[in-house]
Formats: C-alpha cells, structure tokens, sequence
C-alpha cells in the first residue's frame, strides 16, 4: 500500500493532468458556437474523464465523509473510464478524427492512461467498505441515460458522437446489437470491479482503504 501523502499527490496529479488534456483540446476546437460546445461534453469520453478529474480530488481529500459513498463513487469512475478504453481500443482506434480528439497526448490521457490510472487506484487502495451488488448495478446508470440522451439528441440534431451508436450509418436494428452487446460487457465489468474491491474480506467486514487508516 502506497503511503497517505504519496497516494494523495498522484491522485491530484492524474486529476489535474486529465483537466488539462480536456481543457486544451476544448480551447483548440472550441470556435464559440453553443451547439459546438454542448457536442464536445456530450461525448462520454470527456464525461467520464470529469468523472473521473471529481472523483480522484474527493478521494484525495476523503471527501465524501462516508466510506461507503465514498467507495460507490470511486467504483462509477472506475467503470465509466474503464469502459471507456475498452470501447475505444475495440470499436475507436480508426476515427480518432471524428472524436475531436486530433492532439495525440490528449487521446493518450483520455482513453489510455486514466483507464489505466483508476484501476490501480481501485486496486491499491480499496473501497474502505464492502460493495453490495447494488451498488455496482448502480453504475450502470451513468452510460445508461447517457445513451438515451445521446439518441435522443441525435434523433433531432442529426449528430451523434461515435458511429457505433450512429443508425443513419448502420440502421437502427445495428445499433441496438451494438448497445446490447456493449451492455453484456458492461455486467462483466461490474462483476469484475466488485470483487476487485471486495477481494480479500471477510463477509460483512468492512475494508480500511488507505485514507481510512490514516484517520486511526
């Protein structure tokens, strides 16, 4: 287990590295215009990076109080990212153009090393109480309504962020099958992350995660 101080730094460090990857390619494609604006944050990849950017500096300063809500967050930001390398590497690699993502360290942060960050995060320091199965259902929440608000948007705008969820590109029958089996992974990743953050507890003894014992 990493020391308090150290752990806390590297957390605040990957935090502020991910803001500054989202803040300069905003800045370098941003040419004023709302409609520009609302379709760089609607992209998943930028959501579950601030995800992630909130999580790793309220871990860091043990916010929120409670373990418990405190592991629940950590776990969706560790889900959100995760999901989105793997969705990157198997279905985006090709289209990097069209993700708005044209500066290469900031597609490496993005999609590479803050996937990577937060699963040794979750590893190293695990949640500081035991997660339930509901708790991990509950992730599914974040790339749940985004979906829905993503086609509904695209329904009326005509614009969608990934072709994979693009039915003028592939009918709507692939885009389901594409949702549904990206869902499917979705459950595998749950399952995997709740017994990551569970692995070497007793049933119902809660964890000490690392910010915890430093509170003894």
């Amino acid at each position: 287990m990493l020391p308090v101080t150290v752990l806390r730094v590297l957390r605040l460090s990957f935090a502020g590295l991910a803001l500054a990857a989202i803040v300069d390619q905003f800045a370098s494609r941003s040419t004023g215009s709302a409609f520009e604006a609302l379709n760089f944050f609607s992209f998943f990849t930028v959501q579950a990076n601030l995800l992630g950017v909130a999580v790793l500096g309220m871990s860091a300063l043990g916010l929120p109080a409670s373990p418990a809500r405190r592991g629940v967050l950590r776990g969706a930001a560790v889900f959100a990212l995760v999901l989105t390398g793997l969705v990157f590497a198997i279905l985006l690699t090709d289209v990097q153009e069209d993700l708005q993502l044209t500066k290469p360290w900031v597609n490496t942060v993005l999609h590479q090393v803050m996937p990577v960050v937060v699963v040794l995060d979750w590893v190293l320091d695990p949640p500081g109480r035991r997660l339930t199965w509901r708790a991990g259902a509950a992730w599914l929440a974040f790339p749940a309504v985004w979906t829905l608000y993503t086609l509904a948007r695209g329904a009326i705008t005509g614009w969608y962020p990934y072709p994979f969820i693009d039915p003028a590109l592939h009918g709507a029958g692939r885009v389901v099958a594409n949702c549904a089996t990206i869902f499917v992974g979705m459950l595998v990743m749950v399952a995997l992350l709740v017994v990551l953050g569970n692995r070497g507890q007793r049933r119902g003894a809660p964890a000490r995660s690392a910010l915890s014992e430093a509170r003894r």
